[in-house]
């Protein structure tokens, strides 16, 4: 069992270290397929994990100036007021249907991610304007009515999804800041490693408040997550951002049919 929760840590740890998502969206399955949590178990752990993993990357960030700041507290207040709300939802639906949910989730990650490594690596630069745009003065947002919109709307969103489905939203942040910002690949990767750390912390925070636990295994997972975001960012910049995309991809597309089969037909699946 420890070495199922360091190998799948490490493993998540570096997904996160590289694509600036995929934290709680994939260490859920893998704590229920590889360690053998139930859903409800695994969220606080992947939580705690993703908020490990996320708070290392956003202080190399911080260092290297790359991390919006200012935005990503934006996000994280919304975020932590709808938090709340999508807890309450977690406990109003059966185990079934929030598998489900999760589920489709992961299929529209994987697809859209599988669509835009086709167009990364072809596509051509073009001018546009998005509602949230740097100052080439300052380098900082031009913080206008559309820019607190489009924000705002990404962290309720984000804290939403992370109070439901123990997702620290970084499969949603990444996509939304670049349909919606003219930021940097690495500048959107390590702001939404902020967000995370600050939402996925404090949706965890009030979960351990609440006498939730987390079993020895689960300490083991969230150590190793963090030592894999560390050895992860070393060689970062280094890796095409379309392989990434790609890979990243495939690996939700397996976790989406894991999941699937370990809820209706466990049968078929004993791996935990």
């Amino acid at each position: 069992m420890i070495w199922n929760s360091l190998l799948l840590g490490l493993s998540i740890g570096a997904v996160m270290g590289l694509t600036g998502a995929g934290g709680g969206i994939l260490a859920i399955p893998a704590l229920v397929l590889g360690i053998g949590l139930d859903m409800v178990s695994a969220k606080p752990v992947a939580l705690l994990a993703a908020t490990a993993g996320a708070m290392l990357g956003a202080a190399d960030g911080l260092r290297r100036g790359l991390v919006r700041y200012k935005a990503a507290l934006f996000m994280v207040l919304l975020g932590a007021i709808t938090s709340p709300l999508g807890q309450w939802l977690a406990h109003q639906v059966a185990p079934e249907l929030l598998a489900i949910l999760f589920s489709g989730i992961l299929l529209f990650v994987a697809v859209r991610g599988w669509r835009q490594s086709l167009r990364a690596h072809t596509a051509v630069l073009v001018e546009r304007s998005t509602p949230c745009m740097l100052n080439p003065v300052t380098g900082k947002f031009s913080w206008t009515p559309r820019c607190f919109l489009t924000l705002g709307g990404i962290g309720a969103v984000t804290g939403l999804m992370t109070g439901m489905l123990g997702v620290g939203g970084g499969f949603f942040i990444v996509p939304m800041l670049q349909r919606f910002t003219n930021l940097t690949h690495q500048s959107i990767v390590l702001t939404s490693l902020a967000v995370i750390a600050l939402v996925s912390g404090s949706t965890v925070l009030q979960m351990l408040l609440h006498d939730t636990r987390i079993l020895p295994s689960g300490w083991w997972f969230v150590g190793a997550t963090a030592l894999g975001m560390v050895v992860s960012r070393l060689f970062a910049h280094k890796v095409p951002q379309h392989w990434l995309q790609r890979g990243f991809a495939l690996l939700v597309l397996l976790a989406m049919l894991l999941l699937l089969l370990k809820t209706f037909a466990p049968h078929w699946l004993p791996l935990a």
